[in-house]
């Protein structure tokens, strides 16, 4: 409620205890009037939704005001712990689907069961309701998902590999001292999984109790061996990059493949006029030369005709454990999983929260790859501890090493004793 991080949030994750398990608070009287505090992260979220957000809420509930704060992903990863932890809580806050267990283990989630079936119910995104469900209760809600696609400029690109090895070889074919055949930054473990996982490999699986990291085994290690071949020779983003500047390059035509999310054609064509330049995002779009007959695909697996799999992203939503009006934080909820709202985020690329809102979805290539892309997809190991694994970047920092010429096996075998450290205690 009119909420500020303030100089506690400065302390990141790591210094806040999470302890106890994930509850209900004894009911509090709620203010009669106030401010409602939404937290969304990145520019995924149109304009037009929030704009909906606000003057919906405003309009159903007399005497409030909602308030929409942009955080970053950093954030979710280095203040969300402390804040939501604070007294100066905000009410409603967008993580990413690997991230709710942890805050819902943490105590940090209120358990909003009671709401499902005004959410949506059976409606609501199978994947992202599981994402959200700890010990049998839901604690967040399913906001959006989405799949990343390869895209392509006929510019540049005049075919398209049907193979995994046919991808990275056309990507060394492309790269020059300006071209990123393939770009691929050495911190985007996102797209880094694709290669683990089309040869078989894991992340981590669960035995019992014990958690066994994976990264080392053979077939992640050929994953990752090709993964280095892309480093070394498809690409000249920086090894130490993340992924906020590929829109960017691609659009200036140093880029043939793009791995991103679907949504991203948007600020490819220029379809996104709020888009964040600071984020690695053009307002403008592409120049023509570039955005013209913009192409999209899957990608490819190692056999011709089936496709990589593919990190599962998106988004949940929950309701603050302190919050001082979660009746009011479940209602703006109850707005966010609408078929109106959802509509909204549907019509920008973003596969919907709840199926029903999936009709409004472009009939583009782009949806269609995405979809094709999404019919085969894997998360990230299902541990409330696997948020941790995130915020110590160890896997991005792994595949830095990685991308800067670094021994692979040793380097899977360092990650899979930090994974597991994480993940069993």
């Amino acid at each position: 409620m009119n909420k500020k991080l303030g100089a506690f949030a400065l302390l990141g994750a790591s210094a806040v205890v999470l302890a106890g398990c994930a509850g209900t608070p004894e009911a509090a009287p709620e203010p009669e009037t106030g401010d409602l505090t939404v937290w969304l992260v990145g520019a995924d979220t149109p304009q037009t939704a929030r704009d909906y957000l606000v003057e919906t809420f405003e309009s159903e509930n007399e005497g409030w005001t909602l308030t929409i704060e942009e955080k970053t992903w950093a954030d979710v990863s280095d203040t969300y712990t402390a804040a939501l932890s604070s007294n100066d809580s905000p009410d409603v806050v967008e993580v990413g689907n690997t991230q709710a267990l942890g805050f819902a283990d943490a105590g940090l989630f209120l358990d909003i069961s009671d709401i499902q079936g005004d959410l949506g119910g059976d409606d609501l995104l199978g994947g992202l309701v599981d994402a959200g469900t700890y010990e049998g209760s839901l604690y967040a809600a399913p906001y959006y998902a989405g799949g990343r696609v390869v895209f392509y400029s006929p510019m540049l690109v005049d075919e398209v590999p049907t193979t995994l090895d046919e991808y990275v070889a056309l990507g060394k074919e492309l790269t020059t001292d300006t071209v990123s055949g393939i770009y691929a930054p050495g911190k985007d473990w996102y797209n880094a999984l694709p290669y683990i996982w089309a040869h078989g490999g894991e992340i981590a699986v669960q035995d019992g109790d014990t958690w066994d990291a994976q990264f080392s085994s053979a077939e992640s290690l050929a994953g990752l061996e090709q993964l280095q071949d892309v480093y070394v020779n498809a690409t000249i983003a920086p090894a130490d990059g993340n992924e906020l500047m590929g829109n960017i390059a691609f659009c200036a035509g140093e880029a043939g493949f793009l791995s991103s999310p679907a949504w991203a054609a948007g600020n490819l064509t220029g379809a996104w006029p709020w888009a964040d330049e600071a984020a690695g995002q053009n307002s403008e779009g592409c120049p023509d030369t570039y955005a013209k007959d913009l192409g999209a695909m899957a990608l490819p697996g190692l056999e011709a005709g089936t496709t990589a799999p593919i990190f599962a992203g998106g988004s949940n939503i929950a309701v603050a454990t302190k919050s001082d009006a979660p009746n009011k934080a479940k209602a703006a909820l109850q707005i966010m999983l609408s078929e109106d709202y959802q509509a909204l985020l549907a019509e920008q690329g973003l596969t919907p929260g709840i199926v029903s809102a999936a009709s409004y979805l472009p009939d583009t290539a782009v949806a269609q790859a995405q979809a094709a892309a999404l019919a085969n997809s894997k998360g990230t190991p299902a541990s409330p501890n696997w948020a941790e694994v995130e915020a110590a970047q160890i896997i991005p920092d792994a595949l830095v090493k990685i991308a800067q010429g670094g021994d692979v096996a040793e380097i899977a075998a360092e990650l899979d004793e930090q994974i597991e450290a994480i993940l069993n205690s």
